[in-house]
């Protein structure tokens, strides 16, 4: 499975799970929008980060890494493109970093130059094999179920399900993290349809229920609401597709500028549907044979 877009859409639906993480109140995210920000001089890609909006009391940016994969020169990068941003933003007030590791062997074993940084109050490292599992956290328990075993992926499911209809959560948040919940179950099991899915962990049924019906609508007018606001919601829009080319680019390798293009073109829905389909492609037809379908539909 590929990580980097499932806990994108977690941090995207609930941005509190982060300062969940650190031990923190989860209401800290309500002064802070989150983004994957492009520093263009170098074409380096910060994976996400929590920027304050204006009027926030606190304006300390937040950068956050999630890294599955061993990479000895990944304390390189990451602090290579935090001290770039910074220069390109010289008003920045404050800033920490949170890098997020399935275990603690993924974890580069020398990053001895950089100990300043790593030994100071600024960088902080999660490591999701130490998460307690009775935390009430939606969004932590999301962040478990990815790392959950086959056996264990489904009777944890259930649980999340069943936590999401009681938690005292936002109605469009509830919707959100059902289908979140849905799609890392498709994940873990590639040989099943997502009907097969719904029916094993009943969320077909549930999807009939009149929260979730209420949560769907709330989230649709939210949606019709931000559309108002052009700019903003113009930047999501082109941070998940920039996601999108990051990833394709780390499964099938290299993308042609007329399949960017063809990319770039693709509304928002059907990015949201490519960034599920790209993690079956092996190879660079496989995208032409996505896009040259679907695009034909736009």
């Amino acid at each position: 499975m590929k990580t980097d877009s499932i806990f994108y859409r977690i941090f995207q639906t609930d941005p509190g799970t982060l300062f969940e993480l650190l031990g923190q109140s989860a209401n800290i995210a309500q002064g802070y929008e989150f983004k994957s920000v492009e520093i263009k001089q170098v074409a380096f890609r910060l994976d996400g980060i929590f920027l304050p909006t204006p009027n926030a009391p606190d304006q300390t940016v937040w950068f956050v890494e999630v890294q599955f994969q061993h990479d000895p020169q990944f304390y390189q990068r990451l602090f290579s493109e935090i001290y770039l941003y910074l220069g390109l933003h010289p008003h920045t007030v404050d800033w920490q970093a949170v890098v997020i590791y399935p275990r603690r062997s993924v974890e580069p074993t020398s990053p001895h130059v950089y100990r300043a940084n790593l030994n100071s109050d600024q960088v902080h490292r999660i490591y999701l094999e130490d998460l307690d599992n009775t935390s009430p956290s939606l969004g932590v328990g999301l962040m478990q179920l990815v790392m959950a075993n086959t056996k264990d992926v489904v009777p944890q499911a259930q649980v999340l399900l069943a936590k999401s209809q009681t938690q005292n959560r936002t109605n469009p948040k509830i919707a959100a993290i059902i289908d979140l919940i849905e799609t890392i179950v498709v994940y873990k099991f590639p040989h099943l349809s997502r009907e097969e899915i719904e029916r094993m962990l009943g969320v077909g049924e549930l999807k009939q229920t009149k929260v979730y019906q209420e949560a769907l609508q709330e989230g649709r007018l939210e949606g019709r609401q931000e559309g108002h606001i052009e700019g903003r919601q113009q930047g999501r829009i082109e941070g998940e597709r920039a996601l999108i080319l990051r990833l394709l680019s780390r499964q099938i390798g290299s993308i042609p500028p007329n399949l960017q293009a063809q990319i770039e073109s693709l509304s928002a829905e059907k990015l949201e549907i490519l960034g599920e389909a790209l993690l079956d492609f092996v190879k660079l037809a496989d995208l032409r044979a996505w896009l040259k379908q679907n695009s034909a539909n736009e």
